[in-house]
């Protein structure tokens, strides 16, 4: 797993460094205007800043942190994440590694769920987590560390109704009082765990999940988290078989899509002596294919392990003990499925982005190219030619350049407009929009404590939203009918070599907030009643709703950000230039004309220029090249150990 990871690793930093090389040298050959610059800025930064995440879904006493335990800490001699029976993951808990802190767990109390923040609205302030150091050195003391993440605390049943954790119509709840009358919860909210695991400086994390009840209390879970994992492990024991909570779990949260893998724990449990192994393996294929069947899923996709005889076999180095619990075939199916489709996702969107960079950066040598060739053919043309030849060429570029400034004029009048169009799709594009939504949402909710009015409000917000995007999306296709003409009227009348402008949509985070809103209508949208208890996990879901529809926002202003820079710049970029070439002929003409310059003299000089051009687009592809090379090829080999 560490050599598939590092594979990876040094598949990124391979294409990283073909990058920057080809930045710097577009940079150093003034190929990049801001916008441009910006963009290979941001490529760059999502690459360096991948991940990769994992997260673990089961029910509690599935085995869950004692697969995880096996799978990743073996090499510490015992288990890390505590792993025993019952509950021992009581809160949302992420492993992974940031170099900017140090090794810790960083724990976000429960309190915070009686306030309108989700779990992501917290992670960057610092202040609300409580952090305790990791010491690396002893295994023991690590462990009794992350035993925080099984601590409870027990609470009045009112206290838990403001966190949303106690519904008194669920008639399952008065038996978990004590005989106080208090409701256990979690003392933790949301555990990240910042520990240097070679996986995890890799870039892996991975998510622990409290059983299948916090998917359904905590939306980060629901609507974040599980969604947003490259892999998710939906763990069952063998002992248990299917439940019907684990089918709704699978069926509204995870899915059989990509990336999602069952494990059937606990098949020591099978193991009997008094059989033959015939007849165990027999017994294990009959649970997986009835397991299989029950959510509609092929067998192969069904992974039969002992989690717990895995970990021992690895710490004792018992080969035999961790070849009958099948654990690594569960890896290498983890791993090869994972790390293929996010490279596929990753090579996609580069190239992409490679193609339109390099498209716009070989127009502008090209245009350079075709001007040089212009000048050249003024230039031999006036060979044996007398002076009122030479002025005769002096008023045709007089002429030219007269006749393109008054296209920038024109072009004024295009900015004015641009300007407008693009002021009009952030008035229902903008964070103040969405801000005002949330607000509204909000407030009706304080207003109407009823089903109905709650669910109407939510009802409204996502309508709200879909007609922001539409007016969106018909601004945008607005602003690039307008450039395309634009390009095509320089390109036509002064001869620019400019390709049409590069197409946008918001469609992906419209479908990413039909998704959201999806979720909101399984977990709410039949409900004929509301509990005080589910009125407040409503409103804790709004949260981490109007959190995940705050990131989409974000995300949709930086790519309309970029692209409005983008879609103009080739073509100021190239009028630039242009205005430039034409400055330059009337110049040389003109030197020409005064006898300051010989014709020969200046041909010679323009030919050197016209070669070191042609260079240029040699280099600019070869870097180009270089860069596409590095992106489609296969993960990079690395030597074997010793």
């Amino acid at each position: 797993m560490v050599r598939d990871l590092e594979q990876y690793s040094a598949w990124r930093q391979n294409v990283v460094a073909a990058l920057q090389n080809y930045r710097n040298w577009v940079v150093g050959a003034e190929l990049a205007d801001a916008a441009a610059e910006q963009r290979l800025a941001r490529t760059l930064a999502k690459l360096v800043d991948d991940k990769l995440s994992v997260a673990f879904v089961a029910e509690f006493s599935r085995g869950k942190s004692e697969l995880i335990n096996a799978i990743f800490f073996a090499d510490y001699g015992q288990r890390i994440l505590p792993s025993a029976a019952g509950r021992t993951t009581m809160c949302p808990t992420e492993l992974m590694y940031d170099p900017a802190y140090p090794p810790c767990i960083r724990l976000l109390p429960i309190e915070t769920r009686a306030e309108n923040l989700s779990t992501s609205d917290y992670r960057d302030q610092a202040a609300a987590w409580t952090m305790l150091p990791l010491n690396l050195d002893r295994a023991d003391e690590m462990h009794d560390v992350f035993k925080q993440v099984s601590l409870t605390r027990h609470v009045s049943v009112e206290e838990a109704k403001r966190y949303g954790l106690y519904d008194e119509n669920d008639p399952d709840m008065p038996v978990t009082l004590d005989d106080n009358g208090l409701v256990e919860i979690s003392l933790w909210r949301h555990a990240i765990i910042n520990f240097p695991h070679p996986l995890l400086k890799q870039g892996l994390v991975i998510l622990d999940t409290p059983g299948l009840n916090a998917i359904g209390t905590e939306p980060e879970l629901t609507l974040n988290l599980i969604p947003h994992a490259h892999a998710v492990l939906f763990i069952l024991a063998a002992d248990t078989g299917v439940t019907k909570s684990d089918i709704e779990v699978w069926r509204n949260h995870i899915g059989g899509g990509a990336g999602r893998m069952v494990v059937l724990n606990k098949i020591d449990s099978m193991w009997d002596a008094l059989r033959s192994d015939a007849e165990v393996e027999s017994e294990i294929a009959r649970q997986q294919e009835h397991v299989a069947h029950m959510l509609g899923l092929p067998a192969r996709q069904v992974f039969p392990v002992s989690a717990q005889k895995a970990l021992l076999g690895k710490i004792t180095s018992d080969k035999a003990l961790l070849e009958k619990s099948r654990m690594e075939q569960l890896e290498g199916a983890l791993f090869n499925e994972l790390i293929p489709a996010k490279k596929d996702i990753i090579r996609k969107r580069l190239s992409d982005e490679m193609q339109a960079l390099s498209t716009s950066q070989h127009a502008m040598l090209s245009t350079r190219v075709r001007g040089i060739v212009e000048q050249l053919l003024e230039l031999k043309g006036l060979r044996g030619k007398n002076q009122n030849v030479i002025t005769h060429m002096m008023k045709r570029v007089d002429a030219e350049k007269k006749e393109f400034d008054e296209s920038l004029f024109k072009l004024q009048a295009t900015r004015a407009v641009f300007t407008r169009l693009s002021t009009e799709l952030y008035s229902s594009l903008g964070m103040d929009v969405l801000r005002d939504h949330v607000h509204t949402v909000r407030d009706a909710m304080s207003s109407s404590r009823f089903s109905a009015g709650m669910r109407d409000a939510v009802r409204v917000f996502f309508d709200q939203l879909r007609a922001d995007f539409d007016a969106s999306e018909k601004k945008i296709v607005e602003i690039r009918e307008m450039m395309e003409g634009m390009y095509r009227k320089f390109s036509g009348e002064h001869g620019l070599q400019l390709n049409m402008p590069m197409p946008f949509s918001l469609a992906r985070y419209v479908d990413e907030i039909a998704a959201t809103e999806e979720v909101y209508h399984k977990q709410f949208g039949t409900a004929a009643l509301m509990t005080t208890t589910r009125v407040v996990l409503m409103e804790r879901f709004f949260d981490s709703i109007a959190s995940s529809v705050k990131r989409c926002y974000k995300s949709a202003n930086a790519d309309a950000e970029a692209w409005l820079k983008v879609i103009m710049a080739p073509l100021e970029a190239q009028i630039k230039q242009h205005k430039e070439q034409l400055k330059h002929r009337q110049a040389s003409i003109q030197r020409i004309h005064d006898a300051t310059d010989t014709l020969e003299q200046k041909i010679e000089a323009f030919e050197r220029m016209q070669e070191e051009l042609e260079a240029q687009k040699s280099r600019l592809a070869e870097l180009a090249g270089a860069v596409n090379i590095a992106i489609n090829s296969e993960l990079v080999a690395l030597p074997a150990a010793a």
